[in-house]
């Protein structure tokens, strides 16, 4: 996943984040096998599919990480379960990498980056 030196483009993976458990009180709204994808910077939803805000707010700030390449010794890695906010439901949602996507600086991006003289 590593851009060539020549060019304005990176990749990122795309995610598909699934409730894989509720292991409490089944009052949230969601339900085990409930998902969204992550295309870029979009969160993709099945038709008609609603996601619990609270829930979405503890998976959030995790995700832009793990749509970067990283070392296999590391945790962005080999942690792919992640826990809901509210212990008393109990979800746990896991987050895997389904696909590679390509994008150019210039698209989305409004800062310029010099490239390197060869």
């Amino acid at each position: 996943m590593t851009p060539s030196s020549d060019d304005r483009t990176f990749t990122l993976y795309d995610l598909r984040v699934e409730c894989v458990e509720i292991n409490g009180d089944p009052v949230a709204s969601y339900e085990v096998g409930d998902y969204f994808e992550v295309h870029g910077e979009e969160l993709v939803f099945p038709e008609g599919q609603t996601f619990s805000m609270y829930a979405l707010s503890s998976l959030l700030p995790l995700l832009p990480a793990k749509q970067r390449e990283s070392t296999e010794n590391d945790w962005m890695t080999t942690d792919t379960r992640v826990a809901g906010p509210d212990p008393n439901v109990g979800g746990i949602f896991e987050i895997t990498r389904i696909g590679e996507r390509e994008f150019s600086h210039d698209d989305v991006s409004g800062e310029d980056i010099e490239q390197e003289s060869q």
